[in-house]
């Protein structure tokens, strides 16, 4: 699969904890799908900034302190995963935290799939389907984004314990 096939894709912060601080098990299948190009991460220098900052916070501090993780490997790993774009303008819709605003403008600048757990992004999931996003498409893609089976497996894994329609999905 070419770089251009691949899905577009943008993760939240959380999601990337998950992937490098947490190793949460279900962003295995993330992990691969990102390493073996299925899907293209694509995140701005303020997404990147963000994370560093986050960094810091003294709990994840101290969690990379016992995994034998560092900031710096972090943010490596950001570099090597992500492609940076440009800040995208401002989406239609408006998020009411300020700090996830960025997430939800690059993915509807590119009508690309977004993950997130956030709570205030999730509320938002039919105002971005209207714009061409997908929110966590493992409870329902909306026309024209296909899912593997992978991906899916990824996506209700990852939110099932967040969402009642992914715990649905689970238990089927």
């Amino acid at each position: 699969m070419t770089s251009s096939e691949a899905a577009l894709t943008v993760l939240d912060t959380n999601i990337v904890l998950d992937l490098w601080i947490f190793d949460d098990p279900h962003t295995r299948s993330l992990r691969q799908a990102l390493n073996q190009g299925r899907l293209r991460w694509i995140a701005t220098a303020s997404m990147r900034e963000e994370l560093r900052r986050v960094l810091n916070y003294p709990h994840l501090v101290a969690r990379m302190a016992t995994s034998g993780r560092s900031a710096p490997a972090v943010l490596e790993a950001f570099d090597a995963q992500a492609t940076l774009l440009e800040d995208a303008p401002k989406a239609p819709c408006t998020c009411k935290d300020a700090d996830d605003q960025k997430f939800i403008d690059l993915a509807v600048a590119h009508r690309a799939l977004l993950l997130s757990k956030d709570a205030q992004v999730l509320c938002m999931r039919r105002r971005l389907e209207r714009l061409g996003v997908a929110l966590n498409p493992h409870i329902k893609p909306p026309p024209g984004f296909a899912v593997e089976a992978a991906q899916q497996a990824y996506f209700v894994g990852l939110f099932s314990e967040h969402t009642p329609e992914a715990a649905d999905l689970a238990a089927a």
